[in-house]
């Protein structure tokens, strides 16, 4: 159901990788598919493809170092641009729950609890699933708690393992029922908070 939802959201990206989640949820904001705004993208490192690629798309870029206060500079980070839902997009690093609970959701690359937890992350994921002779991956998205890849799973993605499959070549399957699963899990969970 795109739209339910009454006011525009704010949105605060996490993000170590490429960007390339960040920017579909960006693009699902600019086309009116989530009614909101990336209001902010915060990375660990200045040099990270991430905050490159989401400055020349002209979003807000900041960079918290990790180090004694990193909470409580993404906290800072969030509060100072009125961030309503937290999206982990391929972020790495602990994210300390705390004030954000209920409001933070994070992507997984696998169909959980399978191939989630510490050090389980990029294509060491899909060369898991590879390895285990599973027929089926996808991705999860979920409400983050204190555990890695644990919370509530707000949808999950199905796609099939090819027999030819490289761990490359069943990300980029993965990577396509991500994109399609974000819009449909922040629905949900604007709906949760209005129903809940």
């Amino acid at each position: 159901m795109p739209n339910a939802h009454p006011v525009p959201i704010t949105i605060g990206c996490l993000a170590s990788g490429r960007g390339r989640t960040v920017l579909h949820l960006h693009e699902l904001c600019q086309t009116g598919r989530i009614r909101g705004r990336v209001g902010v993208v915060i990375v660990s490192r200045p040099d990270a493809a991430a905050a490159r690629r989401c400055r020349e798309a002209g979003l807000d870029v900041e960079v918290v170092a990790p180090g004694e206060r990193i909470d409580e500079g993404i906290d800072d980070v969030l509060l100072s641009h009125d961030v309503n839902l937290v999206c982990l997009c391929g972020y790495l690093r602990p994210f300390r729950v705390d004030r954000w609970r209920g409001r933070c959701l994070n992507v997984h690359p696998a169909l959980l609890p399978r191939h989630g937890g510490p050090g389980m992350w990029g294509t060491r994921v899909h060369a898991a699933v590879l390895a285990s002779g599973d027929t089926q991956s996808g991705c999860t998205i979920h409400e983050v708690d204190e555990q890695y890849d644990h919370g509530t799973p707000i949808i999950q993605r199905r796609c099939p393992v090819l027999a030819d499959d490289t761990p490359q070549s069943l990300a980029d399957r993965v990577f396509i029922e991500e994109c399609a699963a974000w819009p449909i899990a922040i629905d949900r969970w604007l709906a949760m908070r209005v129903n809940g």
